[in-house]
């Protein structure tokens, strides 16, 4: 019974992930086009949509192997799962702490404004997949 619960939440993870990524992807989209078609010189723009749009590469990238892999899961493979999810929220933190530290290069070394922009990328993205995470953690508490 918990499995198929199980693995609907895993579903609804994966598409809440592939949402969180084309919306990136549509912001850094047009991030990008409006300082292109302005000729706008915003390095902090530039750099934050540059990070928004790989950042949402990798998240549709990742979405779509682990859609391919979903299945019912045993309670073993379900404790696995918790643990990887646990590993990714810490991963998710490690990524908002690499954002700090190219915001914090950047102030220090003559106030570079698009290593501030793809810092200021950065922190967003982890913070989205570590709300993302967050909430799948405690689904999967829930559960098992």
């Amino acid at each position: 019974m918990w499995s198929d619960t199980l693995l609907l939440a895993e579903r609804t993870q994966l598409i809440r992930l592939g949402l969180w990524a084309m919306t990136s992807a549509v912001l850094g989209t047009a991030l990008i086009t409006m300082i292109t078609l302005r000729r706008l010189a915003a390095p902090i723009i530039r750099g934050f949509a540059i990070q928004t749009l790989v950042w949402s590469a990798l998240e549709v990238m990742a979405a779509a192997v682990r859609w391919q892999v979903l299945a019912m899961r045993d309670v073993s493979s379900a404790r696995r799962l918790d643990h990887l999810t646990w590993f990714t929220v810490g991963l998710d933190v490690g990524i908002v702490g690499v954002g700090v530290t190219a915001l914090a290069v950047a102030w220090l070394s003559r106030r570079r404004l698009d290593l501030t922009g793809a810092g200021l990328g950065i922190i967003v993205q982890g913070l989205g997949l570590l709300v993302l995470d967050l909430t799948f953690a405690s689904t999967i508490a829930r559960l098992i």
